[in-house]
């Protein structure tokens, strides 16, 4: 048991994130999907939406509880936040960019294939692979302890 906690505790900033990348990445589809599928937005447009309220939520759950960053005064959060969102920009734009290729200039972002799952739904998942390996080490980066 007490090599299970040693294994947590050196990998428990990889472990939260990886919780809340998860749970980021719900955020995402819980916003993308039904903008995509039921009020007939674009792959891209609604990609972008979802992006910008998944941002949000990865800041303020990225910042206090992954790196444990617990300074909030203005000359800290401001250029944490820009950074942040500045990394999340390019992620964003190669998840999005990664759609509009392969689901809206395709046209087959409504072929289902097994199990019901839709071309767009496999390539939002694909996009979000990467999407958390590249978010992980541009958060690791931005959020660095300051000793």
């Amino acid at each position: 048991m007490s090599k299970v906690m040693e294994l947590l505790k050196k990998y428990r900033e990889i472990i939260v994130y990886l919780i809340f990348g998860v749970l980021t990445t719900a955020v995402n589809w819980a916003v993308d999907f039904p903008l995509h599928k039921f009020c007939g937005f674009p792959a891209g447009a609604s990609a972008t939406v979802a992006w910008a309220v998944a941002v949000i939520f990865a800041f303020l759950t990225n910042k206090p509880i992954v790196f444990r960053s617990r300074d909030w005064s203005a000359k800290v959060v401001i250029p944490e936040l820009v950074s942040f969102v500045g990394c999340r920009i390019g992620s964003g734009l190669l998840e999005i960019g990664f759609m509009i290729v392969t689901v809206d200039l395709t046209g087959i972002g409504n072929t289902v294939y097994f199990f019901g799952i839709t071309h767009h739904v496999l390539m939002k998942v694909i996009a979000a692979v990467f999407v958390v390996i590249i978010n992980y080490i541009g958060s690791k980066l931005l959020f660095k302890k300051k000793t």
